[in-house]
């Protein structure tokens, strides 16, 4: 624990402590005779003694940590530990985050104030703890009546939390406070005589990052208005970034989505935001956007844990996560191994094996997952068997057949009796993708593409046998990589709704597509008479939409949207990537995938002000100034990069590739989301950087990019010629080799290691 910093002469006690570690402002010192053999001698036996006699509350910690003050023989404690791991990990925190920066001061006065206040402040933060009006109310109102004297803010900005920290003015760091509250980010500091007051708007805030460089080896910056902020030394910086990052959030949401904002409580209504309420929705967004997991679900408890992993018979060590309807496994040994499990899906629980304290769970598709080493497993195993028997009521288990079969696979779907009306065919919902029945596969006469693709589903095949089918199936760095080279035709509609989680959205709610069709067709708004002037502009090169067969489809699935979605309605770009989806995937399969796409893995694109798309350009750009430098200067003053990318974020490049190879960056945004999109517009950029160079203005940079695009192939495609050849754009003039787009995709992935860009 950390201790208020006391004077110790050192030469005085230097028969009581055994030097363990030190450097040059900090000792760490063992007490004599504690874990010695043979009890350290003499000495160690007298200390020992000393020990025993005194009373439980005199009794001194075995370890401590010392802050020296250079060419001093004094010294300040400011640690204790109980054990070596304890105070390890404070000399650990304290090498990672102080050791560094002491060097800055220009006095040893300064050193030692600047030390003590830093850890004054980390006794405050300790305990404080986690902190709420609610439960702790006197830490709180004293935080508060800091903040309000502080400050001068209006009395209706509530204080959410704050934290002990170091903000740097110029190249020294200030130790004081930094308060959260609903509007505003603040910071205020009194320390070696100087007073720093910081008050920043969060809808002022245009870049919210964690960094690190040489002196700090993480530290928070914020820019606002142009200037930047430093933040660093915090007890949890991750705790402290989630929160700053969710109220950020909030505040753009006020000023570009104030009909949403109005209409959600929490957000509205400034007493209901809550440290510990921003940190339970943060983390839900988070474990919803990595499992692609409904809107619904909510993260109830998180397990460290091992999950046996039976084809390579190894334990990957992670977390199990559990929400209302489903139990999901990431590893975090750098495995890339990932499960989902429904609960729909389980028919047992049990403890298994308790010297490793294991927790087995069986599932329909007779496959059983090991978990072991999971803390308080017993209460687990029971919790676990109260919400399956909870999801076993008649209604889920016709839930459950409309969603799974004996192979656990989302194409084996038992497809829901469309309302058929005979006077109105437009009604009736197909139940094949099209390109079923346009690109019909002659198994008796097949080309070599043809072979290619059958030893495509093969390798798919494998996998399956090895990792399960569906659901609940291993995701692994094989699964990434087998989908990079391209899903094959005949599994991509199952696949596309396995990775983007539709398939557990269609899975709750059958029949639901039949019944919006009933009810949508035949309705004319803005949104009916928009979708009507663009449905024979989707793919129009392709046969599917030149029938009234696609047309039909499309229609209804649109309509059908926008029924669903009046907020969202129908936005152009959708149906250029609803006939993409209705060519792989059944109709119902197709709407919910939109469904997935608009109101999950792309939220706030599809609207009149396309927010999202908007948002997800500014990162894009930023990542061309840090990883293609030369571009940005060459290019700075001109709306290339913002007039460009939009089509590619809106289709996910199916407006600029040829259809053959725009579906390959299809699979990939449904394995990997945005991050796929951004990165392979990092890797386009890249690989035409030398004669974007020679660029003089926007039009002669389209052109390139466009002669580039239609250059890029797909070598393995089974599609037609005539279609292969389908595009929006003009035939490449000889000015590109080439380029497979299976190469490309590789190609981005190397770019650079985009963390999670939601």
């Amino acid at each position: 624990m950390w201790l208020k910093p006391e004077e110790v002469l050192l030469k005085n006690a230097l028969k009581l402590w055994v030097l363990e570690r030190s450097n040059q402002y900090f000792v760490l010192q063992r007490r004599r005779g504690y874990g010695e053999e043979g009890g350290g001698g003499l000495a160690g036996l007298l200390v020992g003694t000393l020990d025993a006699v005194l009373d439980s509350t005199s009794k001194v910690a075995p370890f401590r940590i010392l802050h020296q003050t250079p060419d001093s023989q004094v010294y300040w404690s400011i640690a204790c530990g109980a054990s070596r791991e304890e105070i390890t990990e404070h000399w650990d925190w304290l090498e990672h985050n102080v050791m560094n920066i002491l060097s800055v001061f220009d006095s040893n006065e300064d050193i030692t104030s600047f030390v003590q206040g830093k850890i004054r402040g980390l006794i405050a933060e300790e305990g404080k703890g986690s902190f709420t009006k609610e439960e702790d109310p006197e830490k709180f109102r004293e935080g508060l009546m800091k903040f309000e004297k502080c400050f001068g803010l209006p009395e209706q900005e509530k204080l959410v939390t704050y934290y002990s920290c170091s903000y740097w003015k110029g190249r020294v760091p200030c130790q004081g406070w930094l308060y959260l509250s609903t509007n505003f980010l603040s910071f205020y500091s009194f320390l070696l005589g100087a007073e720093i007051k910081l008050i920043i708007s969060w809808d002022a805030i245009s870049k919210l990052e964690k960094t690190s460089n040489v002196i700090l080896t993480e530290s928070i910056h914020v820019c606002s208005r142009g200037e930047d902020h430093y933040f660093s030394m915090f007890l949890h910086i991750n705790e402290t970034f989630l929160l700053m990052e969710q109220l950020a959030n909030y505040a753009v949401r006020r000023l570009f989505d104030k009909e949403t904002f109005e209409n959600d409580p929490v957000l509205h209504d400034p007493l209901q935001i809550t440290k510990r309420g921003l940190e339970s929705r943060a983390h839900s967004q988070q474990f919803r956007a990595f499992f692609r997991l409904p809107k619904e679900e909510t993260l109830k408890e998180v397990h460290e844990c091992f999950l046996w992993v039976p084809f390579t018979h190894y334990n990957a060590h992670g977390k199990m996560c559990i929400s209302e309807n489903y139990i999901c496994f990431a590893s975090q040994d750098g495995s890339l191994c990932s499960v989902i499990i429904p609960l729909r899906e389980v028919i047992g629980v049990d403890k298994a094996d308790p010297a490793n304290r294991g927790v087995n769970i069986s599932t329909k598709g007779k496959r059983a997952f090991r978990f072991t080493e999971v803390r308080d497993f017993e209460q687990l195993v029971t919790k676990l068997r109260i919400k399956c028997n909870a999801t076993s009521s008649p209604q889920h288990i016709t839930t459950e057949v409309a969603s799974s079969s004996a192979s656990d696979s989302a194409k084996d779907f038992d497809e829901v009796p469309p309302k058929t009306d005979l006077r109105d065919n437009s009604k009736t919902v197909s139940t094949e993708a099209l390109m079923t029945v346009y690109h019909p596969q002659d198994a008796e006469n097949l080309d070599p593409k043809m072979l290619k693709e059958k030893m495509k589903e093969q390798s798919w095949n494998i996998l399956f046998f090895e990792r399960g089918h569906g659901v609940s199936m291993f995701r692994t760095k094989k699964t990434r990589d087998l989908v990079v080279r391209g899903i094959p035709e005949a599994l991509r509609g199952e696949l596309w709704l396995l990775f983007s989680g539709a398939v557990n959205d269609m899975a709750s709610s059958p029949g639901y597509y039949t019944e919006l069709v009933e009810k949508s067709l035949g309705t004319c708004t803005l949104a009916t008479d928009e979708i009507e002037r663009d449905l024979r502009r989707s793919l129009p090169e392709h046969p599917a939409f030149q029938s009234d067969t696609g047309i039909s489809a499309l229609r209804r699935v649109l309509t059908a949207y926008a029924y669903r979605n009046p907020q969202i309605g129908y936005c152009q770009a959708m149906n250029i990537l609803t006939s993409v989806l209705l060519l792989y995937a059944k109709e119902e399969e197709a709407f919910w995938l939109l469904v997935a796409v608009c109101e999950r893995m792309l939220p706030d694109y599809f609207n009149r002000r396309i927010i999202g798309a908007l948002v997800d350009q500014a990162v894009f750009e930023e990542l061309i100034r840090v990883h293609l430098p030369q571009l940005t200067d060459h290019m700075m003053g001109m709306t290339f990069f913002s007039s460009v990318s939009l089509s590619w974020f809106l289709t996910l490049f199916i407006s600029v590739l040829p259809i053959e190879s725009a579906v390959n960056v299809v699979d990939c945004f449904f394995y990997d989301g945005i991050k796929a999109i951004l990165q392979l517009g990092l890797a386009v950029l890249e690989y035409n950087m030398d004669k974007l160079l020679t660029c003089k203005d926007d039009a002669e940079a389209v052109t390139v990019l466009n002669r580039f695009f239609d250059s890029v192939t797909n070598k393995d495609s089974p599609l037609p010629p005539a279609v292969q050849q389908g595009s929006n754009l003009s035939d490449a003039k000889g000015d590109h080799p080439k380029v497979d787009i299976t190469d490309l995709i590789r190609e981005s992935n190397e770019v650079c290691v985009l963390v999670e860009i939601r």
